[in-house]
C-alpha cells in the first residue's frame, strides 16, 4: 500500500492510506498522538485495542493515544483517511508490535 499526507498543521495530520488487497499494516501504537479513521473507499477489518471490526465506506473508528490498532485490505482494499491528533506527530512515533514486513 502508500500513504501520502494531505494536510499538517501544529496538533494535527490528515493521511490518506491506501491498504491493499490481502495485506495488513504494522500492529501497532503510539506514545504521543491518537487517531480518527475513516473507511473512504474498500473493505477490510480494523483491530482497535482487543476488537476486530469489519470496515466498510462509511465507518469510524477512533484509536486512543496508546491503543493497540491494525488495518487489513479486503478484496479492493482499504482506503482510509487518518485524522492524527497530538503534540508530536512524527513516524518515528510508531511502535511496531508485529509487522509481516519485518519492520521494527
Amino acid at each position: 500500500g502508500w500513504w501520502k499526507s494531505l494536510e499538517s498543521r501544529e496538533g494535527y495530520q490528515v493521511k490518506h492510506i491506501y491498504v491493499d488487497p490481502g495485506e495488513k499494516l504494522s500492529l501497532q501504537t503510539h506514545k504521543f498522538r491518537s487517531e480518527i479513521w475513516t473507511i473512504a473507499q474498500g473493505s477490510g477489518l480494523v483491530t482497535v485495542g482487543e476488537e476486530v471490526y469489519n470496515a466498510e465506506k462509511g465507518n469510524v473508528f477512533k484509536i486512543e493515544r496508546g491503543e493497540i490498532h491494525r488495518a487489513e485490505g479486503g478484496e479492493n482494499g482499504l482506503h482510509i483517511i487518518e485524522l492524527q491528533l497530538g503534540d508530536y506527530l512524527g513516524e518515528d512515533d510508531i511502535i511496531r508490535i508485529e509487522d509481516i514486513y519485518g519492520r521494527s
